[in-house]
């Protein structure tokens, strides 16, 4: 049986990816920080086998322990302070986990499995937000970076000592360049589960208007259930190599509103939806756009969900999630 280890495992892609890796047959530990996690309470009843190991992106000892306790064939690393407009506000702490936390993932890997006869695969997620300011459209492996948040620097950094890695001490080190992907296991937080889950609420007659930020902003949108299969094909190849994992299609903030709302019924959404300049961000990703063609052709994977599908996958998880609060009230 292989094993797997995940950091970031109770986030929506560690979610997914344990799911799918579990029904590979695969024994899958996640990485969790601190003691009596609250979010390992939902993990232990959804996802049941899935074990817990402790450790601290930012505290290698703790890094060492956690692979030597699962001796993993595959490292996914997931973990990261992940929400954009947070990095602005701690752009220190995002440094430390996003950006050196994956030195010392990798370092971990090399300490403990960095050997060929004990090699360590590992996966570092990198992320549309490093080209930033796109110099190239669409975007592809050879696209320079150029981030506009904190949150982007780091990943570049995260990007850029995988690659080292793999070239200074042959690791097999891949990473996959994710533009956006979303589900109905996305945090609140984020644009898309904000939009769908306001919708919803708009409807049940909960909330009366969605705050939103720029609407002009164009982003490359798929389904996270289908970007983890990306992950996994990358660590199976004969060579590690780096991916842009992506739809090859755009679509507006102010389309995604429009979706959302005629899922429901509202055709006009205009009286629902308010800006705030607070929501806008210091500097502005005004449009992402990925090129797949090599996760196409060296790993047979293509998007299955396409943007109108997630968003009535997302409209209609939300209506019954909030339709069930109101019922235990």
């Amino acid at each position: 049986m292989p094993r797997a280890f995940i950091t970031g495992i109770t986030g929506q892609d560690g979610q997914h990816l344990a799911e799918f890796l579990h029904g590979k047959g695969y024994e899958v530990f996640g990485m969790v920080k601190g003691q009596n996690n609250p979010k390992m309470t939902a993990m232990r009843d959804e996802f049941p086998y899935v074990e817990p190991v402790p450790g601290d992106l930012a505290d290698l000892p703790s890094i060492v322990k956690a692979l030597e306790l699962s001796q993993p064939d595959e490292v996914y690393n997931l973990a990261a302070i992940s929400f954009v407009a947070m990095s602005f506000n701690q752009a220190e702490l995002t440094a430390n986990i996003t950006g050196t936390g994956v030195l010392r993932m990798l370092d971990a890997v090399r300490i403990v499995g960095g050997s060929q006869n004990n090699a360590i695969r590992f996966y570092q997620a990198s992320s549309s937000e490093m080209f930033g300011q796109v110099r190239q459209t669409p975007q592809t492996e050879m696209t320079p970076f150029h981030p506009r948040s904190p949150y982007g620097c780091a990943k570049v950094f995260g990007h850029d000592i995988t690659v080292n890695y793999r070239e200074s001490y042959g690791l097999f080190a891949c990473s996959g360049i994710l533009f956006n992907h979303e589900g109905p296991r996305r945090g609140l937080e984020f644009v898309t589960r904000k939009v769908t889950n306001s919708v919803a609420r708009i409807k049940l007659g909960i909330q009366d208007e969605i705050v939103m930020g720029n609407l002009d902003s164009k982003r490359d949108w798929g389904y996270a259930g289908d970007y983890v299969k990306a992950m996994w094909a990358m660590l199976q190849q004969d060579e590690p190599d780096d991916y842009v994992i992506a739809t090859g299609q755009t679509h507006s903030i102010e389309d995604l509103v429009e979706r959302a709302f005629a899922e429901v019924g509202i055709e006009d959404w205009r009286p629902y939806v308010r800006q705030d300049p607070k929501f806008y961000r210091p500097a502005e990703v005004d449009l992402l756009i990925g090129d797949a063609t090599k996760a196409h052709r060296q790993l047979g994977w293509k998007p299955e969900v396409d943007f109108p599908t997630l968003i009535s996958m997302m409209v209609k998880h939300d209506l019954a999630l909030e339709t069930a609060k109101l019922r235990r009230r």
